[in-house]
Parts: C-alpha cells; sequence; structure tokens
C-alpha cells in the first residue's frame, strides 16, 4: 500500500509535468512558422503567466508563450511554467529535509548549522563517541552497514553514483540502488520507474523487478482478476503483477507453508499443528490438506485431525485439559493427545511442565548463555545471584559512575533519557516493565510489532529483539516459523 502512494505521489505530478510539456511545444510549433513567433506580445505573456501574476513565475523569460527557465543548478525541478515542484524534496524519518530546512524547487535549503541532501547531518556534534556510534548501527548491529562512515548519530554513505543515481543509501546506508539499474541498458528501473532501497517502483502499465515488461491490460482489469472471494488482493497473501497473483513464498526451501490458488486464496499453513511446524505433516499425519482445510481419515477428528475416535474424552474436554491456564493447547509448545501433553521438540529438556508451559529458552540470549552468566533458570524465568536483577540478570546493583555520567549515556540524540519509555541505571536504560513490548538499549523499540504466527510472538522459537524475530537455532522466516534443522 505504501508503495503504490509513493508511486502514485511521484508518477502523477511526472505526468502532468510531461503532458504540459508536450502541449506547450505543440502549441510552440504551431505559433513558430519559420523561426518567426506568430503570437502577439500579450498572447505570449498570458500563455507564459502563471495564476500569481509573474511571468514564468518569475525563474525564466517568456518566447513565444514558452517559458526558458533560468536553471542556476543541478537537482532543480521546475514546470513548464518554471514553477516549483517540491514534493520530490527527500525525506529524513519521514520528515520532508528533516524538520532542519525547506524545500526549494526540489532541492533541501538546510537551516544555519545542518547540512546533506536532506539536512540530516549536525555540523557541530554534542554527542558522545560511544551514544553517536550507537546510533549508526543497523539491526544487525553494523555501523552504517560497512557503507559509510557516522557522523554525529546519522550515517555519511559512500558517495557512489552512476547514471546520476546515487548507489548506497538508506538511514544506515543499508540500501543497494545498483540493483535498481538494468543489466542490458543500464537504465534505472528500464526508465520506466523509480528507485527506492534497491527496489524499483514502476509506473502504471509496466512491472517486473526492473520494471521491463508492460502490462496490456487496464489496472483496472488487473485489479478485478486478483481479486479473491472475500474482496481481498490476492487474499493479502500476494501480490498482483498484470492480472496475475504472486503468492508469498514463506519457505524459500519449497518444503513448509505452500500458499496457491489464482487468487492465493489457498494457505496450507493453516493444516499444521501448532506444535508440529518443525514437519512437512499436514493434518497431524492423520488427514489431507485441501485449500487449507483438513480431510481426516477414518478415526481422527479435529480441525486438524489431532484427536482420535478412540478417545474417552471429547475434542473440547482434551483441549481444555491441555490448555492450563494458556489459550493454546500445551502453551503452543506440545501435543495434545486425549488430555495428555507431549513437549515439542522431543528430547529437548528446556521444554517442559505438565501443560509444557515452562519454556527455559526464554532465559537465554541470542548467543545461548543463560541469565547472562549470572543466574540459574526456572520454568523460563532467570532467578538471579546477589548483586545483579533484570529479566536476563543483565543489570549489576552497585554504580560506580556519577548521576550525571549515567545520564548521559541513557540519553538518546534529542537529549531524552530513555526515550522517555523507561529508567537510567549505571548508563543503562531500564525499561517500563508495565509496557511488555517496549525494548531497545535506549527503550526505543515496540516488539509488537515482531511478526506472530498460531497467535505466539516470533511463533514461540525466538525472542523479539527491537521490532524484529531472532530464531533460536534451528528456525528461520519473520516469525521464525520455519524449521531449518535436522527431523526429530
Amino acid at each position: 500500500m505504501h508503495s503504490q502512494i509513493l508511486l502514485h505521489s511521484v508518477i502523477a505530478p511526472l505526468f502532468l509535468i510531461l503532458l504540459s510539456a508536450v502541449g506547450d511545444t505543440w502549441l510552440q510549433a504551431v505559433s513558430q512558422v519559420g523561426g518567426v513567433c506568430k503570437l502577439s506580445s500579450e498572447s505570449s505573456s498570458r500563455r507564459c503567466r502563471t495564476p500569481d501574476g509573474k511571468i514564468c513565475s518569475g525563474r525564466g523569460t517568456c518566447d513565444c508563450g514558452i517559458c526558458i527557465c533560468d536553471a542556476k543548478g543541478p537537482g532543480k525541478f521546475l514546470g513548464p511554467r518554471c514553477e516549483c515542484h517540491d514534493w520530490v524534496c527527500g525525506t529524513y524519518n519521514g520528515k520532508t529535509c528533516n524538520d532542519r530546512g525547506f524545500c526549494d524547487c526540489g532541492m533541501c535549503e538546510c537551516d544555519d548549522g545542518w547540512f546533506g541532501d536532506v539536512c540530516q547531518f549536525q555540523e557541530e556534534c554534542n554527542l558522545p563517541r560511544k551514544k553517536s556510534k550507537e546510533l549508526c548501527k543497523n539491526q544487525q548491529g553494523v555501523v552504517c552497514s560497512n557503507r559509510g562512515t557516522c557522523h554525529c548519530g546519522s550515517c555519511m554513505c559512500k558517495n557512489e553514483h552512476i547514471r546520476g543515481l546515487v548507489l548506497v543509501t538508506g538511514r544506515f546506508c543499508e540500501c543497494d540502488d545498483s540493483e535498481c539499474l538494468d543489466e542490458d541498458t543500464g537504465e534505472v528501473c528500464g526508465g520506466h520507474g523509480q528507485c527506492y532501497c534497491g527496489n524499483c517502483y514502476c509506473a502504471a502499465g509496466w512491472h517486473g523487478d526492473k520494471c521491463e515488461f508492460q502490462c496490456d491490460i487496464s489496472p483496472w482489469e488487473s485489479k478485478r482478476r486478483c481479486t479473491s472471494p472475500d474482496g481481498k488482493i490476492c487474499s493479502n497473501r500476494g501480490t498482483c503483477v498484470c492480472g496475475e497473483c504472486t503468492c508469498y513464498d514463506v519457505d524459500p526451501s519449497g518444503d513448509w507453508g505452500d500458499i496457491h490458488g489464482d487468487t492465493c486464496e489457498c494457505d496450507e499453513r493453516i493444516c499444521h499443528a501448532t506444535y508440529d511446524r518443525y514437519t512437512d505433516d499436514f493434518c497431524s499425519g492423520h488427514g489431507q490438506c485441501n485449500c487449507g482445510r483438513c480431510d481426516c481419515k477414518e478415526g481422527w477428528v479435529g480441525k486438524k485431525c489431532e484427536h482420535p475416535s478412540s478417545c474417552s474424552m471429547t475434542l473440547d474436554s482434551s483441549l481444555r485439559k491441555c490448555r492450563g491456564t494458556s489459550n493454546l493447547p500445551c502453551f503452543g509448545r506440545g501435543q495434545c493427545l486425549c488430555g495428555q501433553c507431549t513437549c515439542h521438540p522431543p528430547g529437548d529438556s528446556r521444554v517442559h511442565g505438565k501443560n509444557c508451559e515452562c519454556d527455559d529458552r526464554q532465559c537465554e540470549d541470542i548467543s545461548g548463555q543463560v541469565c547472562s552468566g549470572h543466574g540459574y533458570c526456572s520454568c523460563g524465568r532467570c532467578i538471579c545471584e546477589v548483586g545483579w536483577f533484570g529479566k536476563q540478570c543483565q543489570f549489576k546493583r552497585s554504580c560506580d559512575m556519577s548521576e550525571t555520567q549515567s545520564k548521559e549515556m541513557c540519553e538518546t540524540s534529542d537529549g531524552v533519557v530513555c526515550s522517555g519509555k523507561g529508567s537510567c541505571h549505571c548508563g543503562q536504560c531500564i525499561c517500563s516493565p508495565q509496557d511488555w513490548w517496549v525494548s531497545g538499549e535506549y527503550c526505543e523499540c515496540d516488539d509488537r510489532e515482531c511478526d506472530k504466527h498460531d497467535g505466539l510472538v516470533c511463533t514461540g522459537n525466538g525472542f523479539c529483539n527491537c521490532g524484529t524475530c531472532e530464531c533460536w537455532d534451528g528456525w528461520t522466516g519473520n516469525a521464525c516459523e520455519i524449521w531449518v534443522g535436522t527431523d526429530y
């Protein structure tokens, strides 16, 4: 949706400019015969006059009804009446010219003390070097993605150009815009689109990774063909290209989570049991998956064929006994069979309990260290040694720095301590425990942005790190929903 808005906001004005330019060129051809202008001075001026009464917006001269604009510098964007088009100015953190300047005909004129294409750099830096470096790290912890230098908490990307295209872009220099160049012609997006962070956003009627293919049906017909029975484009599980749905490939290996159908209406993931995400068995191994619906074999019942007919308990009674205090059978970590939970993965003693309610993996960080080495794990919770505290025993109670020094290390670039969402202790931010989703070194992250599957954050196979799932060994996917380890 955002890409469509971006595309329309850029393409529509461009179309109007081109249409006006074509019209004016045609008028000039009619008005001039043999190089002599056939228009009266009044008619010529009227065609060059803008609604505010200025000739060529005060930025050019009128030649037989056509504006010849004064080009004072590269990068300026002017219309057929030499009017400014500020919509092409760049943004930083979603703000035009970073709110540290104004847009002048497509170029940012920065306030005093600021510089850069979008006024993103501050000339005098008051940030400590450590804090500046931290603000320049991408999600993987790499400063400016190793493609630039850090200046006062902002990345200055390597200044490389091809055909006027800046190759390295993005807040953390994470974008490689050379991906937008057509290998055969060298044109940016085949000349039929715009490049944004290494991806081409094509003009209407064009599609393909480099906007190299032209569509022979109208956008309205394309949308109609891609609309699923529930009224959604490609069932919200794919993208519509020239009237055909390209369904999301949730598993590049092709072994799991098949989404298919003319409008991506079939989602085989629904046929997988919550506990059994790391196998290829659909319908608990007791049925056939047909477009996301399980058809059970004789002797088995349930939405995922998980309940044997021979069980003396009803399906609802069995599930209720397996849920315990959770809203998922066996806390989403095991198989419920006739009211009894078998925790998964088999042989992993970290997942245990009558209802698989204990997951000691929650005590580990991404490197596998338990409770930061300063405590032990009890049913998924860290019990800290004397002198340490925190969810993973990562904070030391004693502190050998002054309050001023501590506060300085907890401040963000705008001078707010812990983003206003936590308290500062010995130079480290302790995020508000009432708001479970707040995390990050400066409490700047919202873990509600982490992907879920089957109602579980990171599918219970990893932990949320600043809005992104960090998966445990053997798991991958945006929500850690894909098992790539060895079969059990």
